[in-house]
């Protein structure tokens, strides 16, 4: 990895435009605030609204289902509680705060305010990731304002830092940490706890739903890899293309022969447009220890944008949580108070591989007998695959042995042919591991 910038570059390109539904200067009042969703992230936005009462900025409404359990008494008088979406929405209201999430009902509340020619403010990834150039011309035909800040990475300004900040520069590649439930697993499994015992505090702290699928399936980071795709790379691409790997395969055992190689383990999501191809996966990898993805603890995000010009960017900070992507999303109502439109960055359709050409950890779980090795070396140099390294551990028993072959870069394909070749053998106990390793 090339050497790190510790800092954005000041670039900026940010329009700035007066008028429309999304400027205090409309008509010199602040801008009328309803909230659409009253949860974790919901009311903290409202408690920075009322405590910190941003210079243009009022909160007149909040909506959500089942509105009276949700009532608090510390938001002003005047605030309308209502179960009702289409009277708020209908009202008098400049802009719609949605953070209910997913795709249904919530994308239909945006249509409709961004039809009447509302902003909206979202932390809505999936939204965003499947329909957001869509939303984005229907907001620029009716005179309104999409801005999606806290899509992604929570409260670190990844979106506004690519759109005002590195829309100058060419970025090629983009590896980041874009989902804190992982990292919060994957890293207490680093310091020798098990997968099952560390989600259950994950689970008990928050920080994981009682279904996890979505997070440690590797489905929320893709959403939010497609996003800064779209942004960063400039290619719009049909997310479910992107095939995640869960981090549900990986052991303690990998972590020991990770520290071994000198890396540890984290999910990682990453894309590349290198010689008019564009790949993209995600799932867990082995992260050398002296990449910044590795200094990455806990439920924090990391996302490192390459830039042609510009070199290597890294931002780092609390992905996740209520307070940090309340920030984000108050930031971008701040911005349209003051009449900051978003840059304009073009992208275009785009297919989307997972051909990546990178070196490969990957862990046989075997019943140990003569010719295990051999047959595996075998398999991978007929499709000419150098191996790097063979390590086996000791202490563990003949009849579930664990061990380790690195090999050299060669393309994900390739590497899946060898890997399919060797189903024949019947030592196995388990599919054999492939993660791909990041230098």
């Amino acid at each position: 990895m090339s050497k790190v910038k510790d800092s954005v570059s000041q670039l900026q390109v940010c329009e700035h435009a007066e008028g429309g539904s999304g400027s205090k200067s409309r008509n010199g009042r602040p801008l009328r605030i309803a909230l659409f969703g009253f949860g974790t992230v919901g009311s903290s936005v409202a408690r920075i609204l009322v405590d910190s009462k941003p210079d243009g900025l009022e909160l007149t409404h909040i909506f959500n289902r089942g509105v009276a359990r949700k009532h608090v008494d510390w938001t002003p008088a005047t605030v309308q509680w209502s179960e009702d979406a289409d009277a708020v929405l209908t009202g008098d209201v400049d802009v719609v705060v949605e953070l209910a999430g997913g795709l249904d009902p919530a994308g239909g509340w945006v249509r409709k305010a961004l039809d009447s020619g509302k902003s909206v403010v979202t932390a809505n990834k999936k939204l965003i990731a499947y329909h957001g150039v869509e939303l984005e011309r229907l907001a620029a035909a009716k005179g309104g304002h999409l801005k999606y800040g806290a899509a992604v990475a929570g409260g670190i300004p990844v979106i506004p830092g690519l759109e005002q900040g590195l829309a100058g520069d060419r970025i090629e590649r983009i590896e980041g940490i874009l989902n804190g439930t992982c990292n919060f697993i994957l890293s207490k499994m680093e310091e020798g706890a098990e997968y099952a015992t560390v989600l259950a505090v994950a689970q008990a702290k928050g920080f994981a739903e009682a279904d996890p699928t979505e997070d440690v399936g590797g489905f929320d980071a893709r959403a939010k890899l497609a996003i800064l795709m779209r942004l960063a790379l400039r290619v719009a691409v049909d997310p479910d293309k992107i095939v995640p790997r869960p981090i549900t395969t990986v052991s303690a055992v990998d972590f020991s022969y990770a520290r071994d190689l000198g890396s540890t383990i984290r999910q990682v999501a990453r894309a590349q447009q290198k010689d008019g191809k564009v790949a993209a996966t995600v799932g867990p990898m082995l992260v050398d220890i002296h990449s910044p993805l590795a200094w990455s603890r806990g439920t924090e995000n990391m996302v490192i944008f390459s830039g042609h010009y510009g070199g290597d960017v890294v931002f780092s900070g609390h992905g996740a949580g209520g307070h940090p992507t309340a920030v984000a999303v108050v930031s971008d109502l701040l911005a349209l108070a003051h009449g900051s439109q978003r840059v304009e960055i073009p992208s275009v359709p785009s297919g989307v591989s997972g051909e990546f050409e990178v070196p490969h950890y990957i862990r046989f779980l075997v019943m140990d007998r003569p010719g295990i090795v051999a047959a595996i070396t075998a398999a991978l140099a007929e499709e000419k695959i150098n191996i790097r390294a063979i390590v086996q551990k000791p202490g563990y028993p003949q009849d579930a042995l664990p061990f380790v072959v690195t090999v050299e870069p060669c393309k994900s394909s390739t590497l899946k042919r060898a890997l399919t070749k060797m189903d024949s053998m019947d030592c196995f106990l388990v599919d054999p591991l492939d993660l791909q390793m990041l230098e």
